[in-house]
């Protein structure tokens, strides 16, 4: 849409066929076409493949994976990132869990933006 000679804004025409390359120049409400797929259950890698696991043996084998870096390497070997916009408690717990648990104080989020 032109207002006084400059482009103020645009939408994507469906009617057609879409631009060389693929792509409509707006991605909004592209999913509503081409949905996409969440997993709905954890995956592990067994010899370089994903394969689909359960809840309890997915979270033992990153617990395993905490627990031997912690034996190899010391906590201080351990990082976690929170992200900017988890909710004050989920950082908190972050936090909580690296510093209690772990025993690292390597912990970072994205907040300075």
């Amino acid at each position: 849409m032109r207002y006084g000679g400059a482009v103020v804004s645009r939408s994507p025409s469906f009617a057609g066929p879409p631009p060389p390359g693929g792509e409509r120049s707006i991605t909004v409400g592209r999913h509503r076409f081409a949905p996409y797929t969440r997993l709905t259950q954890p995956l592990v890698r067994d010899g370089g493949e994903l394969r689909a696991a359960s809840w309890d043996e997915a979270l033992t084998r990153a617990a395993d994976g905490f627990r031997a870096t912690r034996r190899e390497a010391g906590p201080r070997a351990v990082g976690f990132f929170s992200c900017s916009k988890s909710t004050n408690e989920m950082n908190y717990i972050a936090q909580k869990f690296a510093r209690a648990v772990i025993g690292t104080n390597n912990i970072d989020s994205c907040n300075r933006t």
